[in-house]
């Protein structure tokens, strides 16, 4: 991607100042974004993105910066630009790069550019079709297109020098249904570190009617009612949850400086002890999956919390400085433009040993929530305020009626103790997850759970 006599030079111009660790990250994206709306393309975009950022860290100081002007005398003049940030010190630091083979867990069968966009937009109007022919309540549907398929290399003062390739294809479908003047949304996607291979068989057509089922559900509930009420939250996007008001007190990025409930804790018991949480990279093709992470580690299964104790914490190389801690193959970036830090793969409560159907029955009176929408979190604190967008009541263990305009509101660290039942059927649900570092694809899981006495908002009293 670049002569390696330059990224030595330029290593040597970081390390210039007495730095102890320099870094290049050097990126190549092709990018593909379709939106369509009403049966029509709104926009059409594809690209190539190419950059290079440098790092320099001197015990717990780090500097970034970046450029996508590559030309050698400019990558010099940055790096040299980003060591006055340091005190002047001698260094005396012979630089050997290790070519070291990554061994490739994710098959691509179809990248996207052997893909004409003519194939990708038939395949958006299939899904527009099948979502809005769902019922004649549907009024409008949205399809969201998008597939990259970039190239990194990273390259350090340790004298790492790996190369990965990382291809990711994703559809998004919401549908809106309107009744009386009034309008709600549904919506699903699918997406994997895959190639155009993931479209084959049915799976758009499935996304496309789930999505309108929703929507036609809910416009056809009742109100949902508020109080404290037990929840059992399905599988699959249902696991946001735990990523939004736990995952992130996980991460060193907060650990380190002590902003998370959970810093200082491990070993401790921070959940019931029928839940085991992890956060894995490694898993074949998933959309949060990578071999490497963006320092170069190998991705990792890593254990979070096993029966209730707190066993780890996803960890990248500068906090763990901070911590003591060695890095976790959990360090991530949007692009070159960001320094990285550590991020969330595919994290997940693992199954447990009841059914779904065991769940429900065994619940007097609560809230389903089938799918679970948007919402915010205090990272520091864990509180939390989710929307459920699909939601049902339960009445002496069995779904009684749709409700609407439900949330849950907590805190994810009370919420993680008050799981009393952990089903058998675990699914993964796409998404994209901002922090410091950009926005990245992660898979949030989980199998069906049941929460006891979680505060329900809802827009009419409890009877």
């Amino acid at each position: 991607m670049i002569k390696r006599n330059i990224i030595n030079n330029v290593l040597d111009a970081a390390m210039s100042r007495g730095g102890d660790f320099a870094e290049i990250f050097i990126e190549d994206r092709f990018n593909t974004a379709i939106s369509l709306s009403s049966g029509d393309i709104e926009k059409s975009l594809s690209g190539r993105d190419f950059g290079v950022g440098i790092r320099i860290f001197k015990g717990l100081k780090s500097i970034y910066v970046y450029t996508n002007n590559v030309e050698e005398e400019n990558l010099i003049k940055l790096a040299k630009e980003a060591a006055l940030g340091l005190k002047k010190e001698d260094v005396n630091k012979k630089i050997e790069l290790m070519k070291i083979e990554v061994k490739n867990n994710h098959i691509i069968r179809k990248y996207p550019a052997s893909v004409l966009s003519s194939e990708k937009i038939e395949l958006m109007k299939r899904a527009y079709n099948k979502a809005n022919q769902y019922d004649e309540l549907i009024k409008q549907v949205k399809v969201n297109y998008m597939d990259y398929d970039k190239k990194i290399m990273i390259v350090n003062s340790e004298g790492l020098n790996k190369t990965d390739r990382r291809t990711r294809s994703r559809i998004f479908v919401t549908s809106i249904a309107e009744k009386d003047g009034e309008m709600q949304t549904g919506s699903d996607s699918i997406g994997a570190h895959k190639g155009f291979e993931l479209y084959d068989g049915e799976v758009v057509d499935d996304v496309a009617i789930e999505a309108s089922r929703v929507a036609k559900a809910m416009i056809l509930a009742d109100k949902c009612p508020s109080g404290k009420m037990d929840v059992v939250i399905d599988n699959g996007f249902g696991g946001v949850i735990f990523h939004e008001a736990c995952g992130h007190g996980l991460e060193a990025t907060s650990v380190a400086k002590g902003n998370s409930v959970f810093a200082g804790k491990l070993g401790e018991k921070v959940a019931s002890e029928i839940v085991t949480a992890i956060d894995d990279g490694t898993l074949k093709n998933e959309w949060g999956s990578s071999n490497i992470d963006d320092e170069g580690n190998p991705t990792t299964k890593n254990i979070l919390i096993e029966n209730g104790i707190l066993k780890n914490y996803m960890v990248d190389k500068f906090n763990g400085r901070r911590m003591e801690m060695r890095a976790t193959g959990s360090s991530r970036r949007q692009s070159y433009k960001y320094a990285p830090t550590s991020r969330m793969t595919n994290t997940y409560i693992a199954n447990g040993k009841s059914t779904k159907e065991e769940i429900i029955k065994n619940t007097e009176n609560g809230l389903f929530a089938r799918k679970m929408g948007g919402g915010s979190v205090n990272p520091m604190t864990g509180e939390f305020n989710f929307s459920v967008m699909e939601g049902y009541i339960i009445k002496n263990g069995k779904i009684e009626r749709p409700v609407r305009g439900a949330s849950l509101i907590g805190k994810g660290s009370e919420v993680l103790n008050r799981i009393d039942m952990v089903g058998n059927n675990f699914k993964f649900g796409q998404g994209m997850c901002g922090s410091i570092s950009g926005s990245i694809p992660v898979n949030v899981g989980q199998p069906t759970i049941r929460v006891k006495d979680i505060t329900v908002g809802g827009v009419k009293e409890a009877k």
